[in-house]
């Protein structure tokens, strides 16, 4: 069988130069930086004014992905029928008048109820950034578009505690929520400053008022049967999911990992959190250089093979240098994940559908990090926070093998 060899990907140069993609980085890392500065001073204020516990923290993080879980099946559904911009546009106007509630917070279930609605927004928006990133580069610039958008990301999280505990300090929570509100004007601007427009895919059904539930929920199943009935697809939603469970096992219980097994001070409990987002950035960084000699569907197994080797890493070697690699090993193989898994939905999924299927990815991806939230107490109480790291090791080495036979003749 005769092979073409694909064009090499974009630089991120040639990525920005294009004016749709470019505008939308700008708006994803002022909207993102605000957002982790805002998140920041809730868990500021919640766990030093609120007096808040350690559950009531848990539960301001599934406070905003439980609704994305709920939601994101049928708000892409309306993505695929909505033109882009002012999908978009909307969603950053109306995050930005929640955001303002935010400020008169004054009880932990108030914080639960503002950061409910704007995860509700957010379900629309994030599916049509997504369809937006797809409509408006090429093949080939897929995967740099997404290692910027990867880039903005962990940009915002590695500087935006620290700024978040400064300006707390200095001018009060407040002063992060009115520049969180201030982020989503400015990138609506962004994104209202540029033509976005979604591919024409001929006229859709007429609709009346007495079958829009019907017709909703008979899209809701397009995109469902559309991700069962492609390996490729279904492959990606479950690297990305498996990759959140284990993150989100991780994520609380190493600083109980530092104290108890490394005997360690809080000064190692920050490096080693540190490192993930270090190894994050590191990894995204890199995989525009290795889909030149590997597969997409190669990196994601990868990187799963690396969260297990990371995890695997904790539970075996109690000590600071190898816990220090292995967070960084861990950052480093999910970033390996992130940018690939969303390059293979994007090139493998038509315009048609791309909204609903990449919300209900969304969707599926969020429940495994709420799972992973509320499964690693109960599991550290019954089998110890070094046992969980193996489970989570045998996991990862599980989904390699299950996911190699899924893609064993992967669609080109």
């Amino acid at each position: 069988m005769s092979t073409v060899t694909a064009p090499a990907p974009l630089t991120f140069r040639e990525v920005l130069a294009n004016d749709v993609i470019r505008r939308v980085w700008y708006a994803q890392l002022v909207s993102l930086f605000g957002d982790f500065l805002a998140l920041f001073a809730v868990i500021s204020v919640v766990s030093f004014r609120m007096h808040g516990t350690a559950n009531q923290l848990t539960w301001v993080q599934i406070s905003y992905m439980f609704p994305l879980v709920v939601l994101g099946p049928i708000a892409g559904v309306f993505v695929d029928r909505w033109p882009l911009k002012p999908t978009l546009v909307a969603s950053d106007l109306i995050r930005a008048v929640l955001a303002m509630f935010l400020i008169l917070t004054s009880a932990v279930w108030h914080v639960y109820v503002v950061l409910a609605a704007l995860s509700c927004v957010s379900s629309f928006f994030g599916p049509a950034q997504t369809v937006t990133i797809r409509t408006h580069i090429k093949a080939e610039g897929l995967v740099g578009a997404n290692a910027l958008m990867q880039l903005a990301f962990m940009g915002a999280r590695i500087i935006g505690p620290a700024a978040a505990g400064a300006l707390v300090v200095a001018l009060g929570p407040s002063s992060c929520y009115a520049l969180d509100v201030f982020s989503f004007v400015v990138s609506a601007s962004f994104l209202s400053s540029v033509a976005i427009k979604r591919p024409q895919l001929g006229a859709a059904p007429a609709e009346s008022s007495s079958n829009r539930i019907h017709d909703i929920l008979r899209d809701m199943t397009e995109g469902a049967a559309f991700i069962i009935h492609h390996a490729a697809i279904v492959f990606v939603v479950l690297a990305m999911a498996a990759g959140l469970f284990i993150v989100g096992c991780f994520g609380p219980l190493i600083a109980i990992y530092v104290r108890e097994s490394l005997h360690a001070s809080a000064g190692i409990f920050g490096l080693v959190s540190g490192m993930v987002g270090v190894g994050m950035l590191v990894g995204t960084q890199l995989v525009r250089r290795l889909v030149q000699v590997m597969k997409h569907e190669t990196l994601v197994l990868s990187g799963l093979g690396g969260i297990g080797l990371g995890v695997l890493l904790l539970g075996a070697v109690p000590y600071v240098a190898a816990t220090v690699a292995a967070t960084f090993t861990i950052g480093f193989a999910f970033g390996a994940i992130m940018v690939p898994a969303q390059t293979l939905l994007q090139r493998e999924t038509p315009h048609a559908v791309l909204g609903r299927v990449s919300s209900t990815m969304m969707s599926f991806v969020f429940l495994a990090q709420i799972l992973g939230l509320v499964l690693s107490g109960v599991l550290a109480e019954a089998i110890g926070v070094r046992a969980v790291f193996f489970v989570c090791a045998v996991l990862a080495a599980g989904l390699v093998v299950g996911g190699r036979l899924l893609v064993a003749d992967p669609p080109r």
